[in-house]
């Protein structure tokens, strides 16, 4: 697969809180930074567009098990846990999507409420690159997102991690977005652009 006009990589969610020692790590979580660093290297060399995805909840966030949710807090607004992974290599000119940002709604998505498309659309993106964290959760809901969006979708496959709550999730979800039509590659099948 080859690099072309109308690419976009989405590094999804490459944040502190989800790395070990966060306060809702992903099982080996920052296995994905050196290998998204090798595709942003790779997108930046062909001009291509990059953006990151974080979650930024307020911190009283409906997600929160405090308020009833699933999850400890994480990713709170301006926290240390919020901040992009300290080794992600993000040029000045990435585009950052905060997520998750009004305290009564969840979003695992980089589109939902978000002006993620519209910035997609405004550069002519067609065609969007997918990894970060975590497979079953927001990797899952942006790939999905993205497809109904019209968008055709690759999957980072060497570029995900898993929270797998149930053994299962990992697979359920991979499937889940090969169903929806997601492709998906590893980086030594994308070959340098003509």
């Amino acid at each position: 697969m080859r690099l072309r006009e109308g690419d976009a990589l989405i590094a999804v969610d490459v944040q502190r809180d989800f790395l070990p020692g966060g306060s809702l790590a992903v099982p080996d979580g920052h296995e994905v930074v050196a290998v998204l660093n090798d595709y942003i290297s790779r997108f930046q060399q062909e001009g291509l567009c990059v953006v990151a995805t974080r979650d930024w909840h307020p911190r009283n966030h409906c997600s929160f098990d405090a308020q009833g949710g699933t999850w400890p807090p994480h990713c709170v607004q301006d926290s240390d846990g919020a901040a992009f992974a300290d080794e992600l290599e993000l040029s000045e000119d990435v585009i950052v999507i905060s997520k998750g940002t009004r305290k009564d709604a969840d979003a695992y998505s980089g589109f939902e409420d978000t002006d993620l498309e519209a910035h997609l659309r405004q550069r002519g993106v067609e065609r969007l690159f997918i990894g970060g964290l975590a497979t079953d959760y927001c990797v899952l809901a942006t790939v999905t997102d993205g497809l109904e969006a019209g968008f055709d979708v690759v999957l980072l496959r060497d570029a995900v991690r898993a929270v797998g709550v149930k053994p299962t999730d990992e697979a359920e979800a991979l499937a889940a977005m090969r169903e929806a039509g997601a492709r998906s590659i590893k980086l030594s099948s994308l070959e340098d652009a003509d």
